[in-house]
């Protein structure tokens, strides 16, 4: 599995963000997607998986001028200060 950060900013002010929820946790599946942050979520997905396939997936849900930026994460180098609960999340994915 490749693990991806989904960051995005929606600038239409009082934006309904719930198809976008959902595209995003239909994509990863249960159980494989965390939100730990307001406008981002962590999300596990097969190996052959890319950012673009996952762009693809999901931003007919946004609007032209919305922001959004797709990177596969990792298990080099990475710290922050998120929830317990995520930390342990990505420990077991």
């Amino acid at each position: 599995m490749k693990t991806f950060a989904i960051a995005y900013d929606l600038k239409q002010p009082g934006r309904n963000y719930s198809a976008l929820y959902d595209a995003i946790r239909t994509l990863a599946g249960n159980d494989n997607w965390q939100h730990p942050l307001e406008s981002v979520w962590i999300i596990n997905m097969p190996n052959d998986s890319n950012a673009n396939s996952i762009f693809e997936s999901i931003h007919a849900q946004m609007d032209e001028n919305d922001s959004l930026f797709i990177f596969e994460i990792t298990q080099q180098d990475r710290q922050g200060w998120l929830p317990k609960s995520f930390w342990e999340w990505m420990k077991d994915k």
